[in-house]
């Protein structure tokens, strides 16, 4: 062996005994210095998560919301969805894409958007977006429309500072947990890894350990927000949006600024949103069985039938007061009732 080969060997060793983070050629480099500062843990797919700012993220989160934080400019008619993984939000983003578009995208159209892409790929991660590459919003259609899995506390100044609007989606953290589960372990068997047990995962998720965890701590950071600026924040609970959602898409369009007139409401436009944004629709169109996403997920992984209590059938009665103690013990100084 030459001593260039031998060279070019003891690289690639040196290479695959690195962090996983040195190996990610798209970290910035002011991503790779600061995680080796940071808190981490064992991540649900793989990944370590490490804390920044009170929560925990991912390597490939973190490093699109530390250029988000620095780069993004928001305009007053922003629309920004935020939720906490697997709460409703590829819903969310149907439902409200399909609220602000409905002159130029009727609902029953056989042209609409949503009947041949994802609500992922229509409405992006802003974080993602941000991931090792500097992205242009500035020919994005009006309103603008982006969502994020972020704390409030990691929110860019100009988003805080704009009149931009956020739409906030939360779910019971009960079955919340089990769809992230779910999520995480079909991502995990993709990947060729086994699945991980539910009672180690809930460990993880009751110690706040989750991506964008703690869980309860996003969430009450929303709600705060949505009591001191009810103008620019709406906060929705998913069990009542999907009980009633005739009722939610009217709260929604009235809170973006475009409410729904009677005239439309006459003409059955509620109920065609509503028809449009169903479980059952997206989850049978071709692109949402077959298609895969910016990284490779597959569609389908976003598509799970949970019903509102659905957790009862993975629980043990041990398990469902572990949870519902850490619920109470977060939520309840704050009036919150999930």
């Amino acid at each position: 062996m030459g001593m260039s080969e031998a060279g070019e060997g003891a690289s690639e060793e040196a290479k695959a005994r690195a962090p996983e983070y040195m190996r990610d050629e798209k970290l910035s480099e002011e991503c790779k210095m600061l995680l080796p500062h940071l808190p981490k843990t064992k991540g649900w797919v793989g990944h370590h998560l490490y804390k920044y700012e009170g929560f925990w993220h991912n390597n490939r989160h973190l490093d699109g919301l530390l250029s988000y934080q620095r780069h993004f400019s928001a305009n007053d008619g922003d629309v920004l969805l935020v939720t906490t993984p697997k709460s409703g939000t590829t819903w969310l983003k149907a439902a409200v894409f399909s609220i602000v578009n409905r002159v130029c995208h009727p609902p029953g159209s056989k042209n609409h958007p949503l009947l041949t892409e994802n609500p992922h790929g229509i409405v992006p991660f802003i974080e993602l977006q941000y991931y090792g590459s500097m992205p242009d919003f500035t020919n994005m259609p009006l309103p603008r429309l982006f969502s994020s899995h972020s704390p409030v506390i990691s929110l860019p100044k100009s988003v805080q500072e704009s009149h931009c609007k956020i739409i906030y989606l939360c779910r019971n953290p009960r079955d919340t947990f089990v769809s992230f589960w779910h999520f995480t372990n079909k991502l995990r068997t993709q990947a060729g890894a086994e699945a991980t047990p539910i009672e180690e995962t809930l460990n993880m998720f009751c110690n706040g350990e989750s991506l964008c965890g703690p869980f309860w701590d996003h969430v009450v950071g929303y709600w705060n927000a949505s009591l001191k600026k009810p103008d620019k924040v709406m906060f929705l609970r998913y069990e009542e949006v999907r009980a009633h959602p005739d009722e939610y898409f009217k709260k929604m369009a009235e809170f973006l600024g475009c409410p729904i007139s009677e005239e439309e409401k006459g003409e059955g436009i509620v109920e065609e949103l509503v028809k449009l944004c169903s479980f059952d629709h997206l989850s049978n169109l071709e692109v949402n069985k077959t298609g895969t996403g910016k990284f490779g997920e597959a569609n389908n992984a976003f598509f799970r039938r949970g019903q509102a209590g659905d957790s009862a059938n993975y629980f043990t009665s041990e398990m469902i007061d572990k949870l519902d103690k850490v619920t109470y013990e977060k939520f309840s100084p704050y009036g919150l009732i999930m």
